[in-house]
């Protein structure tokens, strides 16, 4: 290397040395800028953290309602029955002779429905008679030989036997042919027949079956925690499947209860002197069992409680809202009957989802209220 070579040397450029001072110069500005809301806190964070400053109430609609005087009644389907349904039996074997009613006919008490032939019957009384004729002749010799000394008197008490039993022969015949003709047993509508001419039966066997349904019978089944409202003689509002509506008295009320369904059987008779009503048709039964004091409600006022309990809330004096226990008395169609509020209400109508028991609202009738985002 000769000595003409000059050593290499490096000189701070300033150029470099005054960007890291604006570098650092920003930095200290934005970490001060960031701090400063701790250190001089701005007008909106003053008053949000202002204690003074309280959530509107909510705006709930309400109605007045008085309590009133309502009906109670007791509902159920039941189940309309003839008054009286039985079998007709033939009372004697033989050949049918004569079919005089059809199915299906109005027939009244003792009418004839049908006729076996007479001609066994009639022989057998004929031989009976001819018996008890014998019978008698013997009697009376065997008396008229005792009055002459000649026969004894065992001889006339063993005729006086023989007698007897010839005589009650005679009544059996004769019954028994009284028994050819098959009778109705009351009046009513003779629903099926199984006879046809020249058919033989035997004596018991059924024949066919008559309905009388005036009046007619409606069964019902009564629960156990309703039993203490149903009594004999209550009337009774009885709607048929059919269309018909007719008025009934209860007539029965069991004190036994199903023992699979722990229901009570309870009866009406229903008057149906036309017979325009068929037996077997269903109905839906209203006893009207006494009054009580209720409110009228819609059932979207309804609510439940923490517990699950059913109730209504309302507003009271000071506007709180408190929840008020109800119990369900009657339903209609267009809505309910509760018990368990005062005899002057404000129940809430719209909004109540929204509110809590013990919380203030703002309150307006139904007509005029406007209710805010909350209760929307």
């Amino acid at each position: 290397m000769t000595d003409e070579s000059r050593t290499l040397s490096f000189r701070d450029d300033k150029g470099a040395s005054r960007a890291t001072w604006i570098a650092g110069a920003l930095v200290i500005a934005i970490v001060g800028w960031m701090g400063s809301g701790y250190i001089l806190p701005s007008d909106d964070a003053k008053s949000v953290a202002t204690p003074q400053t309280r959530i509107a109430p909510v705006a709930v609609a309400v109605e007045q309602s008085s309590v009133q005087p309502v009906t109670l009644y007791f509902q159920a389907e039941g189940q309309a029955q003839p008054d009286r349904d039985t079998s007709i039996r033939a009372e004697a074997s033989g050949d049918v002779a004569e079919v005089l009613v059809s199915k299906g006919e109005d027939v009244e008490e003792g009418t004839v429905v049908a006729r076996l032939s007479t001609t066994r019957a009639e022989a057998d009384l004929s031989r009976a008679r001819e018996q008890m004729a014998r019978a008698q002749r013997e009697f009376d010799n065997a008396s008229e030989l005792l009055e002459r000394g000649v026969a004894t008197a065992d001889r006339v008490s063993e005729a006086r036997a023989d007698l007897a039993s010839a005589e009650a022969a005679v009544t059996g015949a004769e019954e028994s042919r009284e028994s050819l003709e098959i009778i109705a047993p009351f009046a009513g509508r003779i629903e099926t027949l199984t006879l046809d001419p020249g058919e033989f039966v035997q004596a018991g066997a059924d024949v066919g079956r008559i309905v009388d349904n005036r009046p007619l019978t409606v069964a019902i089944q009564v629960p156990q925690q309703a039993l203490n409202r149903i009594e004999n003689g209550q009337t009774a509002t009885i709607n048929f499947i059919t269309g018909e509506e007719r008025e009934g008295r209860v007539s029965f009320v069991g004190t036994s209860a199903n023992a699979e369904t722990r229901t009570f059987l309870a009866e009406i008779d229903v008057p149906n002197e036309d017979g325009a009503i068929p037996a077997g048709i269903s109905a839906e039964i209203r006893i009207p069992t006494g009054q009580a004091q209720a409110h009228f409600v819609q059932p979207s006022t309804i609510s439940l409680s923490p517990e699950g309990r059913l109730g209504v809330k309302t507003v009271d004096a000071e506007d709180r809202v408190a929840f008020n226990p109800i119990e369900i008395v009657r339903a209609e169609i267009d809505g309910i009957w509760v018990t368990g509020l005062d005899a002057t209400a404000r129940i809430i109508t719209v909004g109540q989802g929204f509110v809590n028991a013990g919380e203030t609202v703002d309150p307006s009738p139904v007509a005029d209220a406007t209710v805010g985002e909350a209760g929307q």
